[in-house]
């Protein structure tokens, strides 16, 4: 273990402008000098959780988390705590795991832990930042401070604090780790100005002032009868948390040692403890950033699942999010996508439909819709889409996953306030019709454990002020689009926030990066390979596993036409966990870089190794080798 001084901050590190007008920011360095305190907001909260209310799933266990609906509250519109606890960890697990019969959760966990032990809740803030972000520890009964481990797990997505749950949970807790999670400054805390109502630390609603919020709007001073418009912490902070994730990851882990040493009575620090940093998609690639970021070694660790990671030179999430929400959607009627799961006859109808507008509009040549459709397939490919991301284009497109990405993160990177988005979007309450309405208490209340951060979801959607004509969704995502290479003082401000975001492939510890190869929402292309790929140039101890037949989103395997063609990825991080444990328990090796080859199941028995399994000491012709500044995967 590296020497740490202990209940430090962190090392003084160069970050990204805030202050200064958009477009115009200077880059500042923010000090977190050894002896800093840790800012928190408000008190600690601490609760006991035992019996039917465990650690891991509420009391709710395989079964109950299979119920496609939450545990309900006895009164909706007062929800207690508890109630609203319990729903998030429902809400979370079944937004990020297979929890199907003989999947991937029932395989590696035949009977879901139940661990007992505490919850300590916090907001947290960083120097010089506006909003907080929301930290949890949990501290299970298990838990030996005469060798004490840790695991930091920061949220997936835009997640609440319980957003990494399913990830390291069941490995962590019964091991007798204390597990600290972060929604990374980002989260399901949503603020209603026309009430001037937010979410306290327990996830009831308060009015601002009257108790500690977890996110109130940059200039709020008073309630706005004027709009119905909602405002959401990773959206709406003027923060662009994005590029603090790593640093929310180290802080995460600097506080839960703090709470560690106060609980015990006794010196807990990075010196004495094992820990390791684990997460998927968005929470990767904080794990990614904090192994970065982490000058003074707090980490031991780094497992990152399919990390949303944008390394020097690689394409950024926003520019191929905007590229896919124009194309995707008429390149489905191309030969080459046929037989792709959740395209039927009404995603081909529109599918047409885009496929003229876009020709309509000069954005797509061909004299029919077959021709556009190949031109849409043709533009995707040569701007670096592998044939293995675009087969999951219909789930993308059939739940709008792409347009929901960029308006958000539009808003995120620009540092636009909740009531000027760029290009018209907004979000708020929603009716049966889709029309904004004054949000209720009921909306508001459970939007923070029924959410997933970014709207359209349980009763708040995405405002289009632009959509018009027969393709209405086009004019927004156009401009979207058009922001990316724009020179207005919005599309400045847009880009410098994704420059900011891009991360030091540098990481002083081993680092396990694990991902799909059919990731069509954050392709391993854009993201792993050029980060893998750099880091290995700077001589990092990165290894990195891509798994065949895997994408981005475990808990769609219950759908037939999901499990007959993917696997799922959280087994092989799991596995990743495993290997790190045992080198640092015995110094044994992880298993090398390669391609894992794997055999989706025809039926939804049981998985068995094609689907959890394949992992080589001596990959051979799987091996992954750097070739011309690049990597040479042999999937390709």
């Amino acid at each position: 273990m590296r020497k740490v001084p202990g209940l430090a901050m962190l090392a003084v590190i160069a970050l990204g402008g805030c202050a200064g007008s958009p477009g115009t920011r200077n880059a500042e360095t923010v000090q977190m000098s050894a002896d800093s305190e840790i800012e928190v907001l408000g008190a600690v909260r601490v609760t006991r959780h035992e019996g039917a209310d465990d650690l891991v799933s509420g009391g709710l266990g395989l079964a109950g988390l299979r119920n496609p609906l939450p545990p309900p509250p006895a009164d909706p519109m007062a929800p207690t705590a508890t109630e609203l606890r319990r729903m998030a960890l429902h809400t979370n697990w079944r937004g990020i795991a297979d929890l199907s019969p003989g999947g991937a959760v029932e395989t590696r966990f035949p009977e879901l832990p139940v661990v007992t032990g505490e919850e300590h809740a916090a907001l947290l803030r960083l120097p010089g930042r506006h909003a907080p972000h929301r930290v949890l520890l949990q501290v299970p009964d298990g838990f030996d401070p005469g060798r004490p481990c840790l695991v930091v797990a920061p949220a997936s997505g835009s997640r609440g604090v319980y957003g990494a749950i399913s990830v390291a949970a069941p490995w962590a807790l019964p091991r007798g780790c204390a597990l600290a999670m972060t929604d990374k400054g980002a989260g399901t805390d949503v603020f209603d100005p026309a009430s001037g109502t937010g979410t306290t630390l327990d996830g009831t609603r308060a009015r601002a002032g009257a108790a500690p919020l977890a996110f109130v709007p940059p200039g709020f001073s008073q309630p706005r009868t004027d709009t119905r418009l909602l405002a959401l912490r990773h959206l709406h902070s003027g923060d662009n948390p994005e590029r603090d994730w790593g640093l929310h990851t180290l802080q995460a882990a600097r506080w839960a040692l703090d709470r560690l040493s106060e609980k015990f009575g006794r010196r807990i620090d990075a010196d004495s403890t094992r820990v390791i940093a684990v997460a998927v998609s968005n929470g990767g690639g904080a794990v990614l950033q904090a192994a970065g970021h982490d000058a003074d070694g707090l980490l031991d660790a780094v497992v990152a699942g399919e990390p949303n990671v944008t390394a020097a030179g690689a394409r950024p999430l926003y520019d191929y999010a905007t590229e896919a929400a124009l194309y995707q959607g008429c390149a489905l009627l191309d030969p080459r996508m046929e037989g792709i799961p959740f395209v039927g006859e009404p995603q081909r109808a529109l599918a047409a439909l885009r496929c003229k507008s876009l020709a309509r509009a000069g954005l797509l040549e061909g004299n029919d819709v077959q021709a556009q459709a190949g031109d849409a397939y043709r533009r995707l490919v040569a701007g670096g889409w592998t044939r293995q991301a675009l087969e999951q284009a219909g789930l993308n497109v059939s739940f709008d996953l792409w347009r929901a990405v960029a308006a958000g993160y539009a808003g995120a990177y620009a540092r636009a306030p909740f009531d000027a988005m760029p290009c018209g979007y907004g979000y708020a309450a929603i009716d049966a019709a889709g029309q904004p309405v004054a949000a209720s208490e009921p909306v508001l209340t459970l939007w923070g454990s029924l959410g997933p951060g970014i709207p359209p979801a349980a009763g708040i959607g995405l405002i289009d002020t632009r959509a018009g004509g027969i393709d209405p969704a086009l004019p927004g995502l156009q401009c979207l689009r058009d922001l990316y290479q724009g020179e207005d003082e919005t599309a400045r401000a847009l880009r410098t926030g994704i420059e900011e975001t891009r991360v030091r492939a540098q990481p002083k510890v081993p680092t396990i990066v694990l991902h799909g190869a059919g990731d069509g929402l954050v392709p391993a292309v854009f993201s792993s390979r050029p980060y893998v790929a750099a880091a290995l140039a700077a001589d990092a101890p990165v290894t990195y596993w891509e798994v065949e037949h895997a994408q981005h989103f475990d808990a769609f395997l219950a759908v037939p036409e999901m499990f007959a063609r993917y696997v799922p990825l959280l087994p092989y991080l799991w596995q990743a966990l495993d290997q790190q444990w045992a080198r640092l328990e015995s110094g044994a090796p992880v298993a090398p870089s390669q391609v894992v080859r794997t055999q989706p199941r025809t039926t939804l028995a049981p998985l068995a190794a094609p689907q959890t399994g394949g992992l080589r000491t001596d990959p051979g012709a799987n091996a992954i080798t750097q070739a011309d500044g690049g990597l040479r995967v042999p999937l390709d």
